[in-house]
């Protein structure tokens, strides 16, 4: 082998920055003939520089501050595994653009938030920016996305994004118990944080979105745009009507190209239980691409965890070693589309809708009229069981129709005497 050993530092010791590490260590050799170089890291970074974690860092310089270490003359990669949108994860990148170092990063809340602007830097010195890691953990999305379908105008991209959720949903549908259940043993087995916010709102999904929406369309990197809805409010009631009516309920990402614009939502969708998405469960992500030359791609894996998504860091590694360059987000950054974001109102297809409605005559007779003067058909309508003067639940479902008009019937039931509580409503979606 030939050429000098490429220099990394990282930044960031946790889960994924030590499998980053032993995957160096453990694959040293495969690495310098897929490199044409020795890979080297260098300097490390982070905050509590005594715990174990389980790889030989005495021969490696210890930064306390990931800038200083960002910024030091001796690196040719910098790696950052730090995490969050802002602070010293963002401080940290932007010092190492400027001082001329490529960056690898699995961070997909910097980028959802700076990618555009990140992108700019990087291009504008000639250094590689790269995110395989930023989402779907080891599934090799991005450059699919950016190389594989290169030939193609990508029309749109839709998949499971976030492990934890298809986790918890898998497990309500499987074993009937309650969110709240389930979501307390995800916390116990590591599949959800303490503060499971950002995954359970979908704001983990709509940040990896955001940055495939960018690398498919060919557009400026737009989270403010991404309509988020979480799982918070599925409950085991709607799990056993799903399946009744021939559905899986999955948290999706969708983004289309329509003639409005681009379209960008995470949001519970129920799906087809023979569509090939209902059937990725437990912690595994799924991306779809929809191609004009190739048609629809498949792309189904871990989507987290240290293994998988220390693959992906290193394969931008691989790239950074061998001279490989594309733009940010597969066109430059100066020549991206300008598309304007499609409004979630104007979003078209059928619905689930749950009532808890008092069991008296009239009562789906008024629920009827409501959809009728806001343009919205009834495809099917389910009732359980008779409490004459109790509560009750009634499901139904619709044609097809937009969100608008779904939005304005769900006001008007909503405000009907007879139910009992906020109608609780799923977007149907037919992939």
């Amino acid at each position: 082998m030939s050429g000098q050993p490429l220099k990394i530092a990282v930044a960031g010791l946790g889960t994924v920055g030590a499998g980053v590490l032993k995957l160096l260590s453990q694959q040293a050799q495969i690495l310098e003939q897929r490199c044409g170089r020795k890979v080297v890291v260098t300097a490390v970074s982070a905050r509590d520089r005594s715990k174990d974690r389980g790889v030989d860092l005495s021969a490696v310089r210890w930064f306390d501050d990931p800038v200083a270490m960002a910024g030091a003359p001796d690196i040719d990669v910098f790696v950052e595994l730090i995490g969050g949108s802002d602070g010293a994860a963002k401080a940290a990148v932007e010092t190492a653009l400027e001082t001329g170092k490529h960056v690898v990063t699995a961070n997909k809340a910097l980028l959802a938030n700076h990618g555009t602007a990140l992108a700019e830097r990087a291009e504008g010195r000639g250094l590689s920016l790269a995110f395989e890691a930023a989402v779907a953990g080891g599934i090799p999305v991005i450059k699919a996305l950016r190389e594989g379908l290169a030939g193609n105008r990508v029309t749109e991209v839709h998949g499971i994004l976030n492990g934890t959720c298809n986790y918890i949903l898998t497990e309500m549908r499987t074993t009937g118990r309650a969110f709240a259940d389930v979501l307390a043993e995800a916390q116990t087995l590591g599949y959800a944080e303490a503060d499971p916010s950002f995954d359970i709102d979908g704001v983990d999904a709509a940040h990896k979105l955001a940055v495939l929406t960018s690398v498919a369309f060919g557009c400026p990197v737009d989270f403010a745009s991404v309509h988020v809805e979480g799982i918070r409010h599925i409950s085991a009631v709607d799990m056993a009507y799903a399946e009744e009516l021939g559905y899986r309920i999955k948290l999706l990402g969708i983004a289309r190209l329509t003639r409005l614009g681009v379209e960008q939502r995470v949001h519970p969708c129920m799906v087809p239980k023979d569509a090939p998405i209902a059937a990725v469960d437990g912690v595994f992500n799924a991306v779809v691409a929809q191609g004009d030359f190739v048609d629809r791609v498949w792309l189904v894996g871990r989507g987290a965890g240290a293994g998988p998504t220390a693959s992906a860091v290193v394969a931008d590694i691989v790239d950074v070693a061998r001279g490989r360059s594309t733009p940010t987000f597969g066109v430059p950054a100066g020549q991206f589309a300008r598309l304007e974001p499609s409004p979630m109102e104007a979003r078209t297809g059928a619905y689930y809708v749950r009532l808890m409605v008092v069991d008296r005559p009239g009562v789906i007779a008024e629920v009827a009229a409501a959809l009728r003067d806001h343009n919205v058909s009834m495809e099917s309508f389910l009732q359980r069981g008779r409490a004459p003067g109790e509560a009750v639940p009634v499901v139904l479902t619709t044609h097809d129709t937009d969100e608008a008009s779904m939005q304005r019937a769900l006001a008007a039931i909503s405000a009907q005497a007879a139910v009992l509580e906020p109608p609780r409503m799923i977007r149907i979606e037919q992939f």
